[in-house]
């Protein structure tokens, strides 16, 4: 079990001939009490930065999550936009093929139509695909912050060395 500061407040040396000098002796263990005191101060900070920053992970995990399964999800959702307009495009050629020419006349018309669906869905799936982009964007500016920087930049050493030159 680790040392107190009450324990080497309250501890008693064995008094012997020509010992120490009793007065030299508490006062550096009055010093010692005092670092001792500090060092278990500044490690409770420390403990209590590391449990922000492991909080502050835990969030940026969680974003990146996210971001991950709305960029699969997109993915897929062009997919089957894309896999769609191409089924539809052949059974509308195919039922063309087989009827007469007002079915041709038909058919060729739906085409039309469904080229112009096509290209409004280009359209609508690069405006997503921008979005989308500047999203990313927007979080990756996020994760690339200084905020960071700063985190990964904190030294432990230096800040107990600038404590102990306060004391």
């Amino acid at each position: 079990m680790p040392l107190t500061p009450l324990d080497i407040h309250n501890k008693e040396f064995t008094r012997k001939f020509k010992g120490y000098d009793e007065d030299e002796v508490n006062e550096f263990l009055d010093q010692v009490i005092k670092d001792y005191e500090m060092t278990i101060r500044e490690k409770k900070d420390l403990e209590e930065k590391v449990k922000q920053l492991n909080e502050k992970l835990g969030h940026f995990t969680n974003i990146e999550e996210t971001l991950n399964k709305s960029i699969l999800i997109a993915q897929e959702t062009a997919e089957e936009l894309t896999g769609n307009a191409s089924k539809e495009s052949k059974l509308i050629i195919k039922e063309a093929e087989k009827n007469a020419d007002r079915i041709i006349n038909e058919a060729l018309t739906k085409s039309r139509r469904i080229s112009m669906d096509v290209e409004e869905l280009k359209k609508q799936a690069k405006v997503f695909r921008t979005r989308l982009k500047m999203l990313v964007e927007a979080q990756m500016d996020m994760i690339n912050t200084g905020d960071w920087e700063d985190l990964f930049d904190t030294d432990i050493g230096e800040d107990l060395e600038l404590a102990e030159k306060e004391s």
